[in-house]
């Protein structure tokens, strides 16, 4: 196994040059046997017996070579003898080959927890793992422990009404005391309901020292925004004033806002959409919708307006001496062809409908509208009976909806049967303008009285499926002069409601919001000497100032 070599190690004593032995493995071998022979006793002759079958073994595989180099002599005796030991070599490594199965072993002992966090304080970690546990190290000798810790003689704090909580509870959290709290709530009850404080006010809040060192601070100021146009503050007298030692008890301060209440008014070219265009105007989204909601009731969207048309809209807008702006109702809705107006409605009365200025003196028949949200599932005319199974008149148009689906009024009338009416089940007639009048059954409850009178969209029932019903749906029926027609395309005759003095009124107001300029609102207020002179309130302050 090892090969002759020469290796020049320099000159000898004779000049001559050294060279190394040149032994094979056996003559090692043979060389330890005979050292092994030289050992005196029976240990000598064991030992070289051994050595000898060693010996013999080695020099057997050294002549037969079982385990040749593969790349040589290929497809000889010698080489498949190779290939044999590899192959059963990989044989006995794959047979040997350890298993992937799962081992049992100890599950851990589940820790809970307050255990972990107790584990967490004890062990070196990042302030992010490690310090949010609330733990803190014992005191070491050097620590004096102090007999009281001075009181802060003045605390300043802001304080936030969150949704659904109360001004009293607020106050509560913020570390007033109960005869604080009864006089804060009942100063600025004085000057608004205390439920019209919007969430999300801000207070800002100044408390001083303890009267003794179990009771709660005492009050000294609060402030905050009660409207927009108004803010309210509580404050006691003589806190800061040396010269009265005793401060006085709370009082309220009103601070009025200067509010400018001119309306934004917006315009533009229809161009491909409606929406678009107002959108890119610079209308915001709910006056965008209340607009096409009024105006789709008197003209269709899709085929009375062009692209060459302009709209118009005016909504309510407030804004402040401070600079908030606040974004109001529809106010006004019209329509323009070639500089005409086409369409102009107007918001009035209590109850805040839209009305169009050009039918204001006249009468006029109004489709009725879809009395449920839901889909048309039996139209009027002849048909089998899903119950009774013989053919009969359908006297009506049903809708399928869900059960408990209001149900509105398609048009203005008096209620003149509101109850229990046969196959009808619930049922509601209401009577109409003309000699028309409709009818609504199979309701699941009803919502209105006999004798009462109902706008257009009012809510009159429920969705059911009394009577002769097979599933929840409503059965609508129309009448003239008492017998039934069919309630499709129907129109009912719709009377001026704004007459005389009220017209001239409503006139007024229209002459009043066509004067408003567009983008008039847009423009900044001046603000007022009052509030410029103000240093500003300590809510005011924590505002992040706008950047660029």
């Amino acid at each position: 196994m090892f090969k002759a070599h020469e290796q020049n190690d320099g000159a000898g004593p004779d000049g001559a040059r050294c060279h190394a032995a040149r032994l094979s493995h056996a003559h090692i071998l043979e060389e330890n046997a005979a050292d092994a022979a030289r050992v005196p006793g029976g240990t000598k002759r064991r030992e070289g017996g051994l050595r000898a079958q060693v010996t013999a073994f080695e020099a057997w595989c050294a002549r037969v070579e079982i385990a040749p180099d593969l790349a040589c002599d290929i497809g000889s005796r010698k080489w498949f003898r190779g290939l044999a030991t590899m192959l059963g070599l990989s044989a006995a490594a794959i047979a040997l080959w350890p298993d992937f199965s799962a081992v049992e072993a100890a599950t851990m002992v589940p820790v809970e927890g307050r255990m972990r966090e107790e584990f967490r304080s004890q062990t070196i970690s990042p302030l992010a793992f490690g310090a949010d546990v609330g733990r803190h190290m014992g005191a070491s000798p050097l620590v004096t422990p102090l007999d009281a810790v001075p009181d802060r003689p003045r605390i300043e704090l802001v304080s936030t009404l969150a949704q659904g909580d109360s001004f009293q509870r607020m106050l509560e959290r913020a570390g007033l005391g109960a005869q604080d709290i009864a006089q804060v709530t009942g100063l600025v009850g004085q000057a608004m309901p205390l439920s019209e404080i919007a969430s999300g006010t801000r207070f800002d809040i100044t408390l001083g020292k303890r009267p003794s060192p179990d009771a709660p601070r005492s009050l000294e100021a609060i402030d905050f925004r009660a409207r927009f146009d108004l803010d309210l503050s509580v404050a006691r007298p003589g806190v800061d004033d040396p010269a009265q030692p005793v401060a006085g008890p709370l009082a309220l301060h009103r601070h009025p806002i200067a509010v400018d209440a001119t309306p934004l008014r917006i315009r533009g070219k229809v161009g491909a959409g409606l929406y678009r265009s107002a959108r890119a105007a610079g209308a915001p989204v709910a006056a965008i919708q209340a607009y096409l909601k009024a105006v789709d009731r008197h003209l269709s969207l899709d085929s009375d307006i062009q692209s060459g048309d302009e709209f118009d809209m005016i909504v309510a807008y407030k804004r402040s001496a401070r600079g908030e702006r606040q974004v109001g109702e529809l106010l006004y809705a019209g329509v323009e062809r070639e500089g005409k107006p086409r369409l102009q409605l107007l918001r009035w009365g209590k109850d805040g409908e839209m009305f169009a200025a050009g039918s204001l003196g006249e009468a006029r028949k109004v489709p009725i509208g879809q009395p449920v949200a839901g889909r048309v599932t039996s139209n009027y005319g002849m048909r089998r009976h899903p119950i009774l199974g013989y053919k009969r008149m359908h006297a009506g148009i049903d809708y399928g909806a869900s059960y408990g689906t209001p149900i509105h009024a398609v048009a203005d009338g008096r209620v003149t049967y509101a109850g229990r009416h046969g196959g009808h089940g619930n049922y509601v007639r209401l009577e109409h303008s003309g000699g028309l009048g409709t009818g609504y059954g199979h309701m699941s409850r009803i919502a209105v009285r006999s004798g009462t009178r109902v706008k257009a969209g009012q809510v009159i029932g429920y969705v059911g499926s009394t009577g002769l019903s097979t599933g929840p749906h409503l059965h609508l029926e129309a009448y003239r002069n008492g017998h039934t027609i069919n309630p499709a395309g129907l129109k009912i005759l719709q009377r001026p409601r704004i007459e005389g003095k009220e017209r001239d009124a409503f006139m007024a107001r229209l002459h009043a919001l066509e004067t408003v300029a567009p983008g008039a609102a847009l423009a900044d207020m001046a603000p007022d000497k009052s509030e410029a002179a103000d240093t500003g309130r300590e809510i005011d302050r924590l505002e992040p100032e706008a950047v660029g």
